[in-house]
């Protein structure tokens, strides 16, 4: 079985040792390393490369957001799940703005929590479905004028990235439209290109920014 190698980032000993715990019931997942701060962080994700570094943003030396900056300047391609106590949508935006696979709270339930990750390693992005709805409510405000390139969405592709802004994975849309994976798929694709980006995870910040909403 292949291992989600995994990288915990937090100040507090104790929450990184049960953490560890956690997830190593799993057995597709491998806790590889562990680091304190901002700076241990980063060094520790280039000698380690894991696949996924979960990141608290409360951090002292340098911050998580940061170090997430850091490292996506430094083109280390280990996905980024945020882990944090913060429900601000200033964090949630920012740190998906820097390319963060996934944006969880502590007080999550393990099921959301090992679902975070997994979409994380696959490629996919994960949004904790209350901080999403959140988010859409605030961007469901008045905001001068909208992209052009949201007419050029069919309806099908509307509703597909209304799920995307959601959280759902390729599986969870097919299943919600009742159409085939590949089908999503396409559409995907269609919809990275009519509104120029190259992943879900900007898919979603443009949903919120547009008023794209269900």
């Amino acid at each position: 079985m292949i291992k989600i190698r995994i990288l915990i980032a937090d100040d507090h000993s104790i929450v990184r040792e049960g953490l560890k715990q956690l997830l190593e019931l799993e057995e597709d997942f491998e806790v590889v390393g562990q680091a304190s701060n901002g700076v241990e962080t980063i060094d520790k994700v280039k000698e380690l490369k894991p696949d996924v570094l979960l990141l608290d943003i409360n951090m002292p030396i340098m911050n998580g957001i940061k170090a997430l900056k850091k490292l996506k300047e430094d083109g280390i391609d280990t996905r980024v799940v945020i882990l944090t106590i913060h429900e601000d949508r200033e964090y949630l935006l920012e740190t998906m703005q820097i390319g963060a696979s996934g944006y969880i709270l502590k007080d999550s339930d393990s099921a959301s929590f090992f679902k975070a990750i997994r979409d994380a390693y696959i490629g996919e992005s994960y949004i904790q479905p209350k901080l999403a709805a959140d988010l859409i409510k605030e961007f469901n405000k008045p905001r001068g004028v909208r992209v052009k390139n949201e007419n050029e969405l069919t309806q099908r592709e509307y509703e597909v990235i209304v799920l995307i802004a959601d959280g759902l994975n390729n599986k969870d849309i097919a299943d919600k439209l009742f159409i085939s994976e590949k089908t999503v798929k396409n559409h995907v694709s269609n919809i990275f290109r009519k509104i120029n980006v190259s992943d879900r995870t900007q898919a979603a910040i443009y949903a919120y920014k547009n008023n794209i909403k269900k």
